[in-house]
């Protein structure tokens, strides 16, 4: 009989152990953690260690670093029919972890998705000679339109950059030809 006792009690205290530990977490500096009681949003915690009540408490991490994104090369149309391959880069950051967890399902996958998107809206939109000559007022307008979009996503756009334009190989040899010229 005490034997069953004393293993009732170690089945007790193991319960306990696992749900004190369960209930336990470590919230990094550059993280936060979202926090929801029974579905509902409680809000942001941390850093430092919190305590979630077990079963009734679930935390969702969110990393607040300058995450940086390459933009996939991509052809893109210019505004005077030239087909340009181009690629870009772009820098940004979770500002709000409530709403980039509860606003939208994957906010990295989701911005690069509007980075793609605007890349090619943007750059249609300009000439080749401005693709060329005029890339920093291009990269401001990337990353204005960019930001805007992202802003209920609680997503911070620092910095958008076209790194590569390449030309197709008929207009690049019709360039040098008129360089020799």
């Amino acid at each position: 009989m005490a034997a069953v006792g004393l293993a009732l009690v170690a089945v007790i205290i193991l319960f306990v152990l696992i749900v004190l530990l369960a209930s336990v977490k470590i919230v990094r500096e550059y993280e936060r953690g979202v926090v929801f009681r029974l579905g509902r949003l409680v809000g942001p915690r941390g850093p430092g260690l919190i305590l979630l009540l077990p079963f009734v408490e679930r935390m969702t991490k969110v990393d607040l670093r300058t995450v940086t994104m390459d933009v996939p090369s991509q052809e893109v149309i210019t505004r005077d029919n030239v087909t340009v391959r181009v690629n870009a880069v772009s820098y940004f950051r979770v500002i709000d972890p409530a709403a980039a967890v509860t606003n939208v399902t994957d906010y990295i996958r989701a911005t690069s998705q509007i980075a793609q998107t605007t890349l090619r809206s943007v750059l249609g939109q300009s000439s080749l000679d401005e693709l060329l000559a005029e890339r920093e007022k291009i990269n401001a307008e990337l990353q204005r339109i960019i930001d805007e979009q992202t802003e209920p996503w609680g997503v911070k756009i620092s910095i958008v950059e076209v790194k590569d334009v390449e030309l197709p190989q008929s207009m690049q040899r019709a360039m040098a030809r008129q360089a020799e010229a």
